[in-house]
């Protein structure tokens, strides 16, 4: 058995005694090696190490290969702790080249001749040299907090970035204060969970600049079409309303679904592109799901979360659209307003926007209260990660049905 409790205290790069330290290091896995029956609570051992050069190097030093499963996925995770501590070090490395490249005279010029000197020591294209660049100047100089937690092995570079470009365009301050918050529960969120947050945050916490926000990306509202290297095309609708968004999608899946049988060899999606397609180029009528005929276009049910106040006008809390996200407070209120002949779910909130207090449907419908207070409950998924809304999953027993 190896004593892990015994391994060195690690030290920094500057540190005097750092080559000795690296020695010592050496020396202990050498006359230590890894043994098959090397067990989990020595492994464990290691991730209480705070993450630094000499920690580094002793989780490189592990070879995975005669572990058990579990062992193998606490090495990885120390593996990843450990890429994250030198990923914030080369974004410390990068702003450091930034400053070595300060000209007070004109400062694009500085900062094009350090993303030159990146580009070229590490040969990157140029746009990626610039992205890399900025993410080094917005971790050190707008959100240190989230650099300190990347050096720390607290999130990943993933998760950095998103959180960089998710706060981009607000204050420094604000920037910083929705930053500090998702940091909270960032390594526990998947990169799609911390993008739904942040944008939550945002909205919460200026809901004037959202608005603001939403109304100069609305007005760039296109279509674009982009082949793919494997002959296929890419129809993109861009920077419309959320609401009508959410509606399309609904209606294109409505009628999917309905085209479903067992004669047909499509899966659900191939049935929703080519039902799109269908629709935007008026081959297809809508098809209403329960009797198979074509209906009046009245667009698609919308299921809408949002808090009694932002809905009455007395706040501009964001609201919640599922399939789609977190929308602006008049997004939420223009919903509710328009909405009149669709289906329509809604869900009542508590003031702090976490718990529902009540549930149900404007219009009476075969659908279970179990399955309304289910879908409150859960507005997505329940599987770790998956962010399906509650509405296109199905519902199954907790305990098995013949267990009851």
């Amino acid at each position: 058995m190896v004593d892990v409790t015994t391994l060195p205290e690690p030290v920094s790069w500057d540190d005097p005694d750092f080559d000795a330290f690296l020695d010592q290091v050496t020396a202990f896995w050498a006359a230590n090696p890894i043994e098959e029956d090397l067990s989990g609570s020595e492994i464990d051992h290691l991730a209480k190490l705070p993450l630094g050069p000499g920690s580094a190097a002793t989780i490189a030093m592990l070879e995975s290969g005669d572990m058990n499963g579990r062992d193998r996925l606490l090495v990885l995770k120390e593996r990843v702790r450990a890429h994250s501590h030198f990923q914030a070090l080369v974004y410390e490395d990068m702003a450091a080249i930034a400053d070595a490249c300060d000209d007070a005279v004109d400062a694009e010029l500085a900062w094009e001749a350090a993303a030159s000197e990146i580009r070229a020591a590490l040969r990157l294209t140029r746009r990626s040299a610039d992205h890399e660049l900025d993410t080094a100047l917005a971790l050190r100089d707008r959100v240190p907090n989230v650099l300190a937690a990347l050096k720390a092995g607290d999130i990943d570079q993933r998760r950095a970035t998103i959180i960089v470009r998710g706060t981009a365009h607000l204050t420094e301050e604000v920037a910083r204060v929705v930053a500090d918050e998702i940091l909270e529960s960032a390594g526990r969120l998947t990169t799609g969970q911390i993008r739904e947050r942040l944008r939550k945050l945002a909205i919460d916490v200026d809901p004037d600049d959202a608005s603001q926000r939403y109304e100069r990306a609305s007005e760039q509202r296109r279509v674009e079409l982009e082949a793919t290297d494997d002959g296929t095309g890419n129809l993109l609708i861009l920077d419309a309303p959320p609401d009508r968004v959410a509606a399309a999608r609904r209606h294109i899946d409505r009628i999917a679904r309905s085209l479903r049988s067992p004669d047909e060899a499509r899966t659900i999606d191939q049935l929703r592109a080519d039902v799109a397609l269908d629709l935007l180029s008026g081959e297809l009528p809508e098809i209403d799901a329960a009797t198979g005929r074509p209906v009046a276009r009245t667009g698609g049910s919308v299921d809408l979360v949002v808090d009694l106040a932002t809905l009455a006008g007395l706040d501009d809390r964001c609201g919640q659209l599922r399939g789609f996200g977190p929308v602006i407070a008049d997004i939420a209120r223009k919903v509710a307003e328009t909405q009149r002949a669709s289906l329509w779910r809604f869900t009542v909130i508590d003031p702090d926007g976490e718990q529902p207090v009540t549930t149900g449907t404007t219009r009476r419908r075969p659908t279970a209260e179990q399955l309304r207070a289910v879908i409150a409950a859960h507005p997505t998924c329940v599987f770790p990660g998956c962010r399906a809304p509650a509405t296109d999953c199905d519902l199954d027993h907790r305990t098995a049905w013949s267990e009851h």
